[in-house]
């Protein structure tokens, strides 16, 4: 199998480099990487030249038109057999295409999900965010954890089709809003067969600093309610958490002022939510220092993704 690795980039440069090297430590070497630069002012076509000895890379510059355009543009002109997307902020284990080219001829996959995972040499700030989005505690237990792989919606960091379902269905439909989640909803409705592969795991190395983390948070709220259009049932009960999280959070604070009781019920709750937290991130990445940023990040993820659901809700 050859397969086409396609990449949308947005001004990030030194990013492109590190995810172009971890790809030529790749055990399986049939692939090529097609770099999209969706209009960026910091390109990085000098960065993908330094690669053109040791990789089969094609770099296109398009108008800034979101990453899912970036990503059709790239399927338009890729010669694969197998299209594999990756975020620009990813670092690819050098066993990614040898596993994933296991689980597509073993379990007949027609497309796939990967989970993402935290580095050893990530910051502490870097693992509190992957905990936040990958923890059973917060929404990111349906991130690479959910018991049946059938039942997984792949994420645009780490995705793939063949160039069957691509024929069949076309590629994404909306550049910026929800847009994997609903590719992926649209393949299963077509009766291919995607499944989550936990053995094709990348770094994500998140480049986050809190208030964008927020702003990313509050907008995948807002997304799920853009994909609801397109697929009206997509936002389940697991997605409402987030929200009632936050209202009750609110409600609690509310209730120190009207009803005594009410409030240390909350407290006993909400801080029994916080320790779980603190212990499952400390435990997990050895370091205190992440148990306590886990707590900010993943209150701030429930709180951002509760928020943005509302809105999106709201503005429906």
């Amino acid at each position: 199998m050859f397969f086409s690795i396609i990449v949308p980039v947005y001004n990030r440069p030194s990013e492109v480099l590190e995810l172009l090297q971890s790809l030529c430590d790749q055990v399986y070497k049939k692939f090529e990487v097609i770099i999209i630069e969706d209009g960026s002012s910091d390109k990085c076509d000098k960065a993908v030249r330094q690669f053109e000895d040791k990789l089969t890379v094609r770099y296109f510059f398009q108008d800034n038109a979101g990453q899912g355009f970036a990503r059709n543009f790239g399927m338009s002109q890729a010669k694969g057999d197998y299209f594999v997307f990756f975020d620009s902020d990813c670092v690819i284990p050098a066993t990614y295409l040898e596993s994933l080219l296991e689980a597509i001829r073993n379990r007949q996959l027609d497309a796939h999900g990967g989970p993402d995972e935290a580095a050893e040499g990530f910051s502490a700030f870097q693992k509190a965010i992957n905990f936040s989005m990958t923890s059973f505690w917060t929404t990111g237990g349906i991130r690479g954890k959910v018991a049946d792989p059938k039942k997984y919606q792949a994420r645009g960091y780490n995705m793939g089709l063949s160039t069957k379902v691509y024929a069949t269905i076309g590629g994404f439909i909306d550049p910026n809003q929800g847009e994997d989640i609903e590719l992926s909803i649209r393949i299963k409705k077509n009766g291919f067969n995607l499944e989550l592969v936990k053995e094709a795991y990348v770094y994500h190395k998140r480049r986050n600093d809190f208030v964008s983390f927020l702003r990313q948070s509050f907008s995948f709220g807002q997304n799920r309610v853009n994909v609801n259009r397109f697929h009206p049932g997509a936002i389940k009960a697991v997605h409402l958490m987030p929200a009632l999280f936050l209202l009750g959070f609110l409600i609690v604070v509310f209730s120190r002022l009207v009803y005594t009781p009410l409030f240390f019920l909350g407290a006993i709750v909400y801080g029994s939510w916080t320790l779980g937290v603190l212990w499952s991130a400390t435990i997990g990445c050895r370091s205190l220092k992440v148990g306590l940023l886990a707590i900010l990040t993943s209150y701030g993820q429930l709180f951002a993704y509760g928020a943005g659901l509302i809105n999106g809700l709201l503005r429906k």
